[in-house]
């Protein structure tokens, strides 16, 4: 009787021994299939991300464009100097461009503001699937995500000892200029001008 025994045993022993073996390559697969989404978040998060600060960027271009041709123009030039100024461009075929660079297509792009500042929100798409996994429908599903990238100014205008010059001052840098010699001295550049970041 004790090899019955014995041989039932043995046999119950690799039948629990499977269904062990069986759980854990499930989990790993499981757990494979959830690390394949996260990276897939992660790169459509980044393709948001780009796509959002090229936008802002480029319309921050277009600010400082503004500004300097509005030099001379008191009330044009400080609406520019503060972010205050609308602009014409959305900076959506940069945006667009970032996000193709990023592996995804731009779905939208929305000008809004934080905190009063020129804002712009970016929802993309990636152009990669999930991939195949022990979940149904990952092979195709794709990822989204969206971010808000927002332009600062960092100047603030200051009062001029001499009326012939504009006077403001950027991050601690003053700046004087002759609005009617431009060319002649140096100008700030846009990104001295307006600090661009992803808004919190």
């Amino acid at each position: 009787m004790r090899p019955c025994h014995a041989e039932r045993d043995r046999g119950q022993t690799i039948l629990i021994y499977v269904v062990v073996v069986g759980g854990l390559l499930f989990l790993a697969f499981a757990y494979f299939a959830f690390a394949q989404a996260a990276v897939a978040r992660n790169g459509a998060q980044s393709a948001a991300d780009a796509a959002a600060l090229a936008a802002a960027q480029d319309v921050r271009d277009q600010m400082a464009d503004g500004l300097t041709a509005s030099l001379g123009q008191q009330d044009a030039w400080t609406g520019w100097l503060l972010g205050d100024h609308p602009v014409a461009g959305t900076g959506s075929a940069a945006a667009a461009r970032l996000a193709g660079d990023n592996d995804a297509t731009l779905d939208g792009l929305t000008p809004t503001t934080v905190k009063g500042y020129p804002a712009f929100e970016a929802s993309v798409t990636t152009r990669f699937t999930v991939g195949k996994s022990v979940i149904p429908g990952t092979e195709s599903r794709h990822a989204k995500a969206h971010a808000v990238a927002m332009i600062e100014p960092r100047c603030s205008a200051t009062p001029s000892d001499d009326p012939k010059l504009i006077t403001f001052e950027c991050d601690g840098r003053p700046w004087k200029i002759d609005p009617k010699k431009p060319d002649t001295m140096e100008l700030p550049q846009p990104k001295d001008l307006f600090a661009v970041h992803l808004a919190e």
